[in-house]
């Protein structure tokens, strides 16, 4: 099993920034991807952005240039830089790990961005 807890989520204006992290424990050894997906209200949940136990990332094309998603593989903590943050980008946002066999989420954090 793997534990999974975000945290970092909140309110911003237009144009600000926030940092959201992925605190991991358990069999995080098993992980072989670390993603972070969003659901905003009366839409599917999406990928937002991927990085791979390899070190590799992946992107959504809405939020390429703008978010970054690193790791911190000392203290099992993956994190979403977002920066130049859009109303759009509103939505509860999800820490997703993959393993060959199981998928675990965490519990999800709220972003709002508003005026």
């Amino acid at each position: 099993q793997v534990q999974l807890v975000e945290s970092g989520g909140g309110l911003v204006q237009p144009g600000g920034s926030l940092r959201l992290s992925c605190a991991a424990s358990g069999s995080i050894l098993s992980i072989n991807v670390m993603g972070w997906y969003r659901q905003a209200p009366g839409k599917e949940r999406e990928l937002v952005a991927g990085i791979t136990s390899g070190g590799s990332t992946d992107y959504a094309d809405s939020v390429k240039g703008r978010f970054t998603i690193s790791r911190d593989i000392a203290n099992n903590t993956v994190y979403l830089q977002m920066n130049s943050l859009k109303p759009e980008d509103t939505a509860v946002y999800y820490c997703n790990g993959r393993s060959v066999r199981y998928n675990y989420w965490g519990q999800g954090t709220q972003v709002t961005v508003s005026s």
